[in-house]
């Protein structure tokens, strides 16, 4: 898939779609894909096969669940609160996005699609879901949730880590990095503040005092209402503006100066043209 999309970039696209051979997918959808793409609206595009019920009809009861569980665990750790159904293989993005993209660190199998969303929260571009529905025949899926799991538990933890690191600490320092940072503090301390209390008074027999539950407890609440408002400030800087406008701006004049360039050393040096 990575070297599909350099050969996208090499032949100057404006919109690149990626959608797989397993015949789940309809290509006649093609167009509304590319045109919130086309029209500014978004810089990248992917299916939801969960917008509306009539949708997982078709779709095994098992999938179902397993793509519930994958898009709360990807909402975490690419910061896309209002998508849903991460691992659709059906996707369009804009070929301005994908130059500014480091494709050598995406992942290339199974994780493919959310380390992808990952990326692009961390260049605020702007995510669409289309809602499409999906055709099953009677193939098994070679995806074995077995040998997955961890794989994508484990990627999920480090995504998170990294746009949390970056977003909150490295790019920018908001209000919501110093609710996650306090509130971070302020469950350790009850948390690891309670046990000892716990373990030396079970020790000597004797029952904590109500001073010594009020100091684990108050750090511990007051903490989890940081949390919860740090998670609600994540929630309202999901990206809104597709940036692939701006960067085709950015581009444009780039090749503009590149050829005036190329004009400015033609009129330097004429005999090279008379040679020629």
């Amino acid at each position: 898939m990575i070297r599909g999309y350099r050969e996208a970039i090499e032949m100057d696209l404006d919109v690149v779609i990626k959608i797989d051979g397993d015949g789940q997918m309809d290509p006649v959808l093609l167009g509304q894909f590319a045109d919130p793409i086309v029209h500014g609206l978004a810089d990248y595009t992917k299916g939801n096969r969960f917008y509306s019920p009539e949708f997982l009809e078709q779709m095994p009861k098992v999938r179902v669940f397993g793509n519930a569980i994958l898009s709360f665990m990807t909402k975490l750790s690419c910061g896309y609160w209002d998508i849903f159904d991460p691992t659709n293989g059906y996707t369009a993005i804009s070929a301005r996005v994908l130059r500014i993209m480091n494709l050598d660190r995406l992942h290339e199998r199974y994780f493919f699609e959310s380390d992808m969303l990952f990326r692009l929260n961390i260049i605020r571009a702007k995510v669409v879901d289309i809602p499409m529905l999906a055709k099953y025949a009677d193939e098994e899926s070679g995806l074995k949730i077995s040998k997955i799991i961890g794989p994508f538990m484990l990627g999920h933890l480090k995504n998170m880590a990294k746009r949390i690191g970056y977003n909150y600490y490295l790019r920018d320092f908001n209000v919501a990095s110093l609710e996650l940072l306090s509130s971070i503090l302020l469950i350790s301390f009850g948390t690891v503040f309670g046990l000892y209390k716990w373990v030396t008074e079970s020790a000597q027999g004797d029952v904590a005092t109500a001073g010594a539950v009020m100091i684990s407890a108050l750090p511990i609440i007051i903490g989890v209402q940081l949390l919860l408002a740090a998670l609600s400030y994540d929630v309202s800087s999901v990206p809104r503006e597709a940036i692939h406008p701006n960067l085709s701006n950015t581009l444009h004049s780039r090749r503009s100066d590149q050829a005036h360039a190329t004009l400015l050393a033609g009129h330097a040096n004429p005999s090279a043209d008379q040679e020629a």
